[in-house]
């Protein structure tokens, strides 16, 4: 694998940020690894990081890395600050650019698949909602979408947490644009990618994750849903997105698990 730090500019954001990149490499020599030969235009998975977090995480905190090692997988991790990847009400356009801009960055720098087929996105926390807001505002980009202890219920975290309001605006979010169980309502679960969130029993988020789960039960939107034991903490998110990892329907897997 390569792995790689991309300094660039977004007119979007109207700032120079970064993201962290890991790409396929076929390697025989190395000692205890080796990687996937890829092809010609390897699947991508944008990985989306916490409120806490930036892009530099998923590859400090986990092992990553080693795991996409023998997928033939790309993965792109970019950087949001706090923004919970939406248009911020006092702030940046983050939605706009992780939606829009991003993917056509990603494109011209790197030689990855676009096709809906290869491409998926997955978050922790914040980016958990990011990653099922990304994917129910664009469906017909991704395949798959995966979020750990993700923050699914915003109505309810946004009345506890004033610090959001530079985010999602003064008022409450509970069936604007930014509430994801209100959306469900409204999914075409035709065209919407497959879903799958995990949350830990401990975690405080749980109760929100098990509104979403039964919100898309009510709607008939396919959602695969586990919940064991596990904190909101770094030692559950390593274990975890080696299930997500096993998840997606990679096009070289026959029969990738459901």
């Amino acid at each position: 694998m390569a792995l790689l730090r991309c300094d660039f500019f977004s007119d979007v954001l109207g700032v120079g940020t970064s993201m962290s990149v890991i790409l396929p490499q076929p390697t025989s020599a190395q000692i205890g690894l080796t990687g996937a030969a890829p092809v010609a235009e390897p699947p991508v998975l944008y990985l989306l990081h916490g409120m806490s977090d930036d892009a530099t995480t998923w590859v400090r905190r986990t092992s990553i890395e080693r795991y996409t090692t023998e997928l033939g997988l790309a993965v792109v991790m970019p950087q949001v600050g706090r923004s919970f990847y939406v248009d911020e009400h006092h702030g940046s356009r983050y939605g706009e650019f992780v939606q829009d801009e991003l993917p056509a960055l990603v494109q011209r720098f790197f030689r990855v698949s676009d096709r809906r087929e290869d491409t998926f996105v997955a978050g922790l926390s914040m980016g958990g909602y990011g990653a099922f807001r990304w994917a129910l505002d664009r469906p017909e980009r991704f395949a798959a979408a995966a979020s750990l202890s993700g923050v699914l219920d915003l109505a309810g975290l946004r009345s506890a947490r004033p610090d959001l309001e530079p985010v999602f605006g003064p008022g409450p979010v509970g069936g604007s644009r930014h509430d994801l169980v209100a959306r469900l309502a409204d999914v075409d679960t035709a065209t919407v990618p497959r879903l799958w969130a995990v949350c830990g029993t401990e975690d405080e988020l749980l109760p929100g994750n098990e509104t979403f789960v039964a919100a898309a039960r009510a709607a008939d939107v396919p959602l695969t849903w586990s919940a064991g034991p596990g904190r909101h903490d770094w030692a559950y998110w390593d274990a975890r997105i080696q299930d997500v990892l096993a998840w997606l329907p990679l096009a070289h897997r026959k029969d990738p698990t459901s």
